[in-house]
């Protein structure tokens, strides 16, 4: 069937099922720098949530401008607790929003102690919710 301009639009559009891509990937032990066989599903998109955090966005040419996170600019900042927690969502949003198996980032809470800022907050997902904390 040829496309043509005269054909009704339902005749000329194509049918496209979006897939689920697989997340099968290495599992990284991030704390002891180690390669440890193969994770996928939800543990693997818990590593994803977690080596996104931990890296600076536009330090490494290996990853897009869209991988990483812009926390490192708050370190050894002396902010206001207000303006910390406008930056703080949005930069954890930005960081993890544009996959497309996390579908929002909420319920963000702060808890400071001594120069440390832990901050907790709820992932939804395509395969539900997980619950993480970064450190600042």
């Amino acid at each position: 069937m040829a496309l043509s301009p005269l054909s009704k639009p339902e005749q000329r559009a194509v049918r496209v099922n979006k897939q689920t891509k697989p997340s099968k990937t290495y599992a990284l032990d991030l704390d002891n720098g180690t390669i440890g066989g193969y994770i996928d599903g939800l543990d693997a998109l818990k590593q994803f949530i977690r080596k996104t955090l931990a890296t600076p966005r536009y330090r490494y040419m290996i990853y897009n401008g869209q991988y990483g996170c812009e926390m490192e600019s708050l370190i050894g900042q002396d902010l206001p607790a207000a303006q910390l927690q406008s930056s703080l969502p949005r930069m954890i949003k930005d960081a993890l929003i544009y996959d497309d198996r996390i579908r929002d980032v909420t319920g963000f809470a702060y808890r400071r102690e001594n120069d440390t800022l832990f901050v907790t907050f709820a992932v939804s997902t395509t395969l539900g919710t997980i619950q993480e904390e970064v450190t600042v």
